[in-house]
């Protein structure tokens, strides 16, 4: 033994045990696996505490009975345990993943090994068998792939705005624009031809000229909605500003904007993120809030991002809840988890609600 190592009392002599009580003492001490035997036919023989724990059964309640009661009905079936076993006895050792079901009737996502045990003549005794609960790992691999899947239709989405905007600037806004300055020469041909007087009194043409400066500033409106040119000219701090300004002057609700950063570098993925996430928190407040002013701060430590809507309107209620249909405020959720951060939702009745993300730095700066 080495120097001041000291073993509990009844192992110290562990080297005079026998080695097949010596194995039993080492499956009994396991609990994240099931380890246990089946015998030839797959009836179980032997059951350590990590069987108990994973699948629900006291010894006596499971010992000789077949192994095929731990798989679901569909695959026991389908025949699916007996193969298993002739798997495991044509080639030594057999694997698989799948469901398994406990006592109680509920089911996990198992990883299973089953080794043949063979007697020094070479014939089969038994099984030994090793089930390892992977529900947990399953399920967080499964929400992986589901953020994975969501991030890439929501940059999909975004090509799709950025691209469905500049079709708008580009080829309506320009057929607007050349409508215009026909309808201004067809204004001018007509003047030389008819009198002032009756030039005054078509009224229709004026109303005309009024509608394609609506219809101009509807389409730009909405391009921008759709993807802001001064985000991708300017930045998030340039389109943060715009995006308070234009809320103003459109619901008529006192808007602020503080930007406490000297200069921030962030990924394209993270500006468009932050800029989604205001833009779905003023349209709440524009629906919902009842609000008489609005601010939103965005400012930076050594660490982290922070990003902050808030206004003083109507609140939440006492019992709120986030509802599964409220797919503005799980979007914003998503968005911020993407980046590796926390989205925060604070209300009172009566004293308005307060949106706050805090995302690091070092998963959001620099490029993509």
């Amino acid at each position: 033994m080495v120097q001041g190592c000291f073993l509990p009392q009844g192992f110290a002599n562990l080297s005079a045990v026998e080695i097949d009580h010596r194995y039993r003492l080492l499956i009994d001490a396991v609990h994240d696996y099931a380890i246990f035997m089946l015998d030839h036919a797959g009836n179980v023989a032997s059951w350590n505490p990590g069987a108990q724990r994973a699948k629900g059964y006291l010894p006596d309640e499971i010992l000789g009975r077949h192994f095929s009661v731990f798989y679901t009905e569909e695959d026991a079936r389908a025949g699916k345990p007996a193969r298993f076993l002739a798997a495991a006895r044509d080639h030594g050792r057999a694997q698989d993943e799948g469901w398994r079901v406990r006592k109680d009737g509920s089911r996990f996502w198992a990883n299973v090994v089953i080794s043949a045990v063979r007697d020094e003549a070479g014939e089969l005794v038994g099984f030994a068998k090793i089930t390892r609960d992977l529900t947990e790992t399953r399920r967080l691999n499964e929400l992986e792939r589901v953020a994975a899947d969501s991030a890439l239709v929501q940059r999909a989405e975004e090509n799709e705005r950025k691209r469905i905007a500049r079709e708008l600037h580009d080829d309506l806004g320009q057929r607007i624009s050349a409508l215009k300055m026909t309808f201004a020469l067809y204004e001018a041909e007509i003047s030389q031809h008819v009198p002032a007087a009756v030039l005054d009194c078509l009224t229709g043409t004026r109303e005309l000229a009024t509608q394609l400066d609506g219809m101009a500033a509807a389409m730009r409106r909405i391009a921008a909605d759709l993807r802001p040119p001064v985000l991708d000219d300017l930045g998030l701090e340039a389109a943060l500003e715009w995006m308070t300004e234009n809320f103003e002057q459109r619901y008529g609700v006192p808007a602020q904007c503080q930007i406490s950063v000297d200069e921030l570098h962030l990924n394209d993925l993270a500006e468009i993120s932050l800029f989604r996430v205001v833009q779905e928190a003023l349209t709440n407040v524009a629906r919902h809030a009842k609000a008489m002013q609005v601010a939103v701060t965005l400012s930076a430590d050594d660490q982290d991002c922070h990003l902050c809507i808030r206004d003083d309107g109507v609140g939440l209620p006492k019992e709120w809840k986030l509802r599964p249909d409220a797919f503005g405020l799980r979007g914003m959720r998503e968005r911020i988890a993407q980046l590796g951060g926390n989205l925060f939702v604070e209300g009172k009745p009566g004293n308005g609600v307060t949106i706050a993300a805090k995302v690091p730095l070092s998963r959001i700066s620099g490029a993509n």
